[in-house]
């Protein structure tokens, strides 16, 4: 039969049981991220024209996502497959952007760094590319960088873990459309937007992992 006096022990001993479990402490709430414009913008004398993100599927939208990896903070991990960019952020969190991969980028994953960054950047077309495609002969020199250049309006330059440039590139494009999708050329391909703001946040020596 239950006493006062037993009722009275059994509730003292609760605290004290509580106190010997491990208490696994909340996550940490996810970082506030500016949220971006894509409407028409100007930029270093450029017009850059606005995105419908309505028609872009809500997944290759650039969002706030939870992270699980042993990649540091400031890491940038390519997954080829969902298409997906990632800007690790820390404290179980990182920077999820849409992505287009071309040919280029399907055939190659591993490590490397960024080596350069540059606004507005030129283009040259591979021999290659001019032979299937004879129009292109006009830029065998490079075209200039501008609204209408397959690099967009920014480019990341990698190179391979032992410094050597393979000739991939995190880059703009004008062509908003094929975020999310498979490219027939080119490397990993950004919004404008989204490739301005990641530029932003990454430097030489940034790392790069590609899965």
């Amino acid at each position: 039969m239950l006493t006062r006096r037993r009722l009275l022990l059994a509730s003292l001993a609760l605290p004290a049981l509580a106190g010997c479990m491990a208490v696994e402490p909340p996550p940490p709430p996810p970082p506030e991220i500016q949220p971006l414009s894509y409407s028409t913008m100007a930029d270093a004398g450029h017009r850059i024209p606005a995105v419908d993100l309505a028609r872009i599927p809500l997944e290759y939208h650039r969002q706030v996502v939870p992270w699980a990896s042993a990649e540091g903070p400031g890491t940038v991990v390519i997954d080829t497959t969902a298409r997906h960019l990632f800007l690790v952020l820390g404290d179980g969190y990182a920077l999820r952007y849409g992505i287009s991969v071309g040919r280029e980028g399907f055939g190659w994953s591993g490590v490397a760094q960024v080596s350069a960054l540059r606004p507005w950047p030129s283009w040259t077309p591979p021999p290659e590319m001019i032979r299937r495609q004879p129009d292109l002969a006009r830029w065998a020199e490079g075209q200039p960088g501008g609204p209408s250049n397959p690099l967009g309006a920014r480019a990341i330059y990698l190179v391979d873990e032992a410094g050597i440039d393979r000739g991939y590139r995190i880059h703009g494009t004008p062509e908003w459309r094929s975020i999310g999708k498979a490219a027939s050329s080119g490397c990993f391909r950004m919004l404008n937007q989204d490739v301005i703001d990641l530029y932003g946040r990454v430097m030489r020596g940034t790392r790069v992992v590609v899965l």
